[in-house]
């Protein structure tokens, strides 16, 4: 007899299945229910193994209506396979953002990420990797979310139980359900997962969207490709129905780090996770972005490009001499056709090798925003990994510990504001449509000075340009603006990058060469300085207090 189910717009419903005919259900079935949607498209939608005897679905429409649905399974003989019903569809009347807009996609212009409905959506990201099993649920979890989300992040980076750092069932990577899979990859834990739930939905819930990794790449020769394939099976099975981004894996093309045969590791999981990638793109139903996190740059962590939507970068934990391939990679990355958005997932955690503090975090923030990337992604060391205050992470497994800072003392660090505070000095304009201009300075950032200051903007409308170097009346390093365009009148502001506070600059008077000199700020510290078409508004930085010169 048919069932009959009921759902919001954008938001997912969940029922179950039963069968008691499969000893070992997990590796014996696999389970899909196929929606009819109002307009007669069809959506295959992975089902998930609960325990026991239980399968279950999840799905969000993503319009009103009557949707039907029937399942098929692999055993067409059993008693899960042809089950119907319909599903009622009611648009969705809440005020989280992600459930109001959908979710996330690559914009048409193939630059940036927008949500379905054409809402840019801007991706300052923070880096959870082992979130999942070493922050505690409720409280720790839930205080570090709340802390994200008043500071301004939009992604929280974190990986599906199979994590970096160490080897697998490693101890440290079990949560109080014990570890994502069963020893020996007999089947997944689904206790762990049921935890795990817990928090991706919360992450949701507060407006934050998961950006989940599957693993870090090392594992796939560890799993093989089929055991793989069921790990990413259960985790679209699980979590497509949310508004997700999917990395395929951490670093990876990145060998294991004792083993013996390198080379052909890297060049066995650059084929497998390509191989991954087209998978994870044929069983999701609502074609989420995929990118994989990389040592470097997504595009060659995979033999075939063509599985990634979006590109994501890694460019070095050394400070500030990180800075040189950091631009430079963004910019060539950038630069590559066929074009695809560019993020930075990676870069110089706050804190790490006892450096990398928050004029790093400033600087890579507004150097990579204002070369062109669409997004990027902060960390600091001791959440990453989730040091306790008692018992921090401990060794590597190449025999080293990163640093012991507890997590929720890593959670304070400066830097984590002040990339929130440049996201919301970016959003008081039309950020998504900005370009880099670096003919706009001079001197301007390039491989002679990568402290030279980074332009980018619209033309005719709005300028930003970011001043790494403090500005002394005597030093001929001084920056002028120029390439003015004609009969467009800007005013200046500084704004403080730590703070958002705006000091008033006046009107933008070029001198007989069309160059205007940028005047001595408030402090000789590093400055944001924006050019503005008539009168600046003055909650430039809304969430900062304001100054006036």
């Amino acid at each position: 007899m048919p069932q009959e189910r009921y759902a919001t717009v954008n938001t997912p419903a969940e029922w179950p299945f039963e069968s008691a005919l499969y000893a070992d259900p997990f590796n014996e079935i696999e389970l899909d229910v196929v929606f009819t949607t109002p307009a007669g498209h069809k959506l295959t939608v992975p089902a998930y193994w609960s325990g026991g005897g239980e399968w279950r679905v999840r799905f969000a429409p993503a319009e009103p209506g009557t949707y039907t649905w029937r399942t098929v399974c692999t055993d067409e003989e059993g008693d899960l396979h042809g089950l119907e019903g319909t599903l009622h569809s009611t648009p969705y009347e809440g005020d989280n953002p992600l459930l109001v807009h959908g979710q996330v996609q690559i914009s048409t212009d193939g630059r940036h990420l927008e949500h379905a409905d054409g809402t840019p959506f801007f991706w300052l990201g923070d880096t959870w990797w082992t979130a999942l099993s070493r922050l505690g649920w409720p409280a720790d979890f839930q205080s570090l979310t709340a802390d994200r989300v008043a500071k301004g992040f939009s992604v929280i980076q974190l990986v599906a139980g199979l994590f970096p750092d160490m080897p697998p069932f490693d101890p440290r990577g079990a949560s109080e359900a014990g570890q994502a899979w069963e020893d020996n990859w007999a089947r997944v834990n689904t206790a762990w997962f049921d935890l795990a739930d817990l928090k991706i939905q919360w992450l949701v819930r507060s407006g934050l969207v998961p950006c989940i990794l599957g693993c870090w790449g090392y594992y796939l020769p560890f799993m093989g490709i089929d055991a793989m394939k069921r790990h990413w099976r259960y985790i679209v099975a699980r979590y497509s129905a949310w508004p997700v981004v999917w990395c395929l894996a951490g670093e990876g093309s990145m060998p294991w780090y004792l083993s013996e045969t390198k080379d052909n590791d890297k060049a066995r999981q650059k084929l497998g996770w390509s191989e991954l990638g087209r998978y994870v793109q044929q069983i999701d139903p609502y074609d989420h972005p995929v990118t994989i996190h990389p040592s470097t740059c997504a595009r060659d962590t995979v033999d075939d490009e063509s599985v990634l939507d979006f590109d994501m970068l890694q460019t070095g934990h050394s400070g500030r001499e990180s800075v040189p391939n950091t631009v430079e990679t963004v910019r060539r990355e950038i630069a590559r056709e066929p074009a695809m958005p560019v993020v930075q997932g990676e870069v110089c955690y706050e804190g790490i090798l006892g450096e990398s503090w928050e004029d790093v975090q400033r600087f890579m923030f507004w150097s990579c925003m204002l070369s062109g990337t669409a997004g990027f992604t902060y960390g600091a060391n001791g959440i990453w990994q989730f040091n306790g205050r008692e018992v921090p992470y401990g060794p590597s497994p190449w025999g080293g510990a990163w640093g012991n800072r507890p997590w929720e003392e890593a959670a304070n660090l400066p830097g984590s504001t002040q990339v929130g505070v440049g996201r919301r000095i970016l959003e008081r304009f039309d950020w998504w449509r900005f370009e880099p201009h670096q003919e706009w300075v001079s001197p301007g950032a390039d491989a002679n000075d990568y402290r030279a200051p980074y332009a980018a903007g619209i033309p005719g409308e709005v300028r930003v340009i970011y001043l790494a170097r403090p500005i002394f009346p005597w030093d001929p390093r001084n920056p002028v603006v120029k390439d003015f365009e004609e009969g467009v009148a800007y005013r200046a502001s500084a704004v403080d990058p730590r703070d958002g506070s705006v000091t008033h600059l006046g009107r933008v008077e070029p001198d007989a060469n069309g160059e205007w000199r940028v005047p001595l700020l408030p402090v000789v510290e590093d400055y944001v300085v924006v050019l503005e078409k008539d009168e600046p508004s003055d909650d430039i930085a809304p969430a900062g207090p304001i100054m006036y010169a």
